[in-house]
């Protein structure tokens, strides 16, 4: 079994949301370094995009197991169908 999820929608908004948090701490790295104070909004943006990545990631996983567990389900079915 795979530590990652199938690819799906909500995998793919996962890595998304995965990709603007790195350029966000990016982006937030550079501003404070520059001695901007804008860097207080690129930090709030990468919090909220690992927040984002982390709910799509469990949501993958939540699909992924729903999908498994429908799969036996029907495989006992047919089992008691054929038996």
């Amino acid at each position: 079994m795979p530590a990652l999820p199938s690819s799906g929608p909500a995998r793919r908004l996962a890595v998304f949301a995965l990709v603007v948090c790195v350029l966000a701490v990016a982006a937030a790295v550079v501003s404070f370094v520059a001695g901007n104070l804008i860097g207080i909004a690129w930090v709030l943006v990468a919090g909220v995009s690992s927040n984002m990545a982390w709910f799509y990631l469990r949501r993958a996983k939540a699909e992924r197991a729903a999908a498994e567990e429908q799969a036996q389900a029907q495989a006992q079915a047919q089992a008691q169908a054929q038996g």
